[in-house]
């Protein structure tokens, strides 16, 4: 069962496609097509191929002596941790080694495997990722193949992602995707939770709260950082709550200003330097999770560190 690539847009632009495998074959049969065009399209950077390592040993054995003009880099060392962290890292590579535009050919297979899978929620955030893939590089003239393995990620899944892929028969707006995935509501904070109020949330409260709860120095600091940056972000705010358990210590930030824009805080900074306004970005790049609710009058903003 092989669903093949789109074609190329005639116009250029971000062009994210979508293959689904469920035989060593069928990947081949997709992968190399595509790592073709790549290597046919005069003036681009080689092609880069993400994938599980016995895939890439696939594509070594196929491709042969133009296996040397692909980069073919170990998912697991490609997708090290959360959904803006990808979107960082495939930022970070595209500003450094895609051509003209951001042109370049990325054949990208996500981590679902492990010993457990991902979890709902996980599976939740790799979605959002896709989904707003498609804004995030819009205005670039990458082409990229997102290749699920149906072996691995189960039907469920791959329903998800195609309604974050153009080309797939079943593609939708990713702004409603993500508001769907954000319509879900969040547990209530534990019973034990404690509630600060405006100037009682600085950086020490947070810090030495998330060490009482087991969180090491480094990581209360960190965790602590996420908290007063996005805080700063967000404005005056109505109130905080925490509560948890290390590593899974989480503040929720309530504020009275609208948070309505799906892509707050995964549009990478300019530059490395934190800039005014970018706490969310800080915030996504530490956190586990950062779960974003709007309910018309104000928001509430809830970082979990691990």
């Amino acid at each position: 069962m092989t669903t093949q690539p789109a074609p190329i847009p005639t116009q250029p632009g971000f062009d994210h496609r979508m293959t689904v495998f469920e035989a060593d074959e069928e990947f081949l049969a997709a992968a190399l097509p595509f790592l073709t065009e790549a290597l046919g399209a005069p003036g681009e950077p080689p092609p880069v191929a993400i994938a599980a390592p016995g895939n890439l040993d696939l594509l070594r054995d196929a491709l042969g002596t133009d296996a040397k003009s692909v980069g073919l880099v170990p998912h697991t060392e490609w997708y090290t941790g959360s959904a803006a962290n990808a979107i960082a890292q495939g930022a970070g590579y595209l500003a450094a080694h895609a051509g003209p535009g951001g042109r370049i050919h990325l054949l990208m297979e996500p981590v679902w495997g492990g010993r457990a899978g991902r979890s709902p929620r996980e599976t939740a955030e790799w979605i959002r990722y896709e989904a707003l893939a498609n804004l995030l590089f819009a205005p670039l003239a990458t082409t990229a193949l997102c290749a699920y393995d149906s072996r691995v990620t189960g039907p469920a899944i791959v329903a998800a992602a195609r309604r974050a892929h153009p080309g797939t028969g079943v593609y939708e707006d990713p702004v409603r995707l993500a508001a769907e995935l954000d319509a879900v509501p969040l547990a209530p904070p534990a019973a034990d939770a404690e509630r600060l109020i405006g100037p009682a949330l600085t950086g020490d409260v947070v810090g030495a709260w998330a060490g009482a709860r087991g969180l090491s120095a480094a990581d209360a600091e960190l965790f602590a950082t996420a908290v007063t940056e996005a805080a700063a972000a967000l404005g005056p705010l109505d109130g905080a709550v925490l509560w948890g358990e290390a590593p899974a210590c989480v503040c929720e930030l309530r504020t009275a200003r609208r948070v309505d824009d799906p892509l707050a805080g995964f549009v990478p900074p300019p530059s490395a330097e934190l800039e005014p306004g970018q706490g969310l970005w800080f915030a996504r790049q530490v956190c586990a999770y950062v779960d974003v609710r709007d309910d018309g009058e104000g928001a509430s903003v809830r970082l979990q560190y691990g």
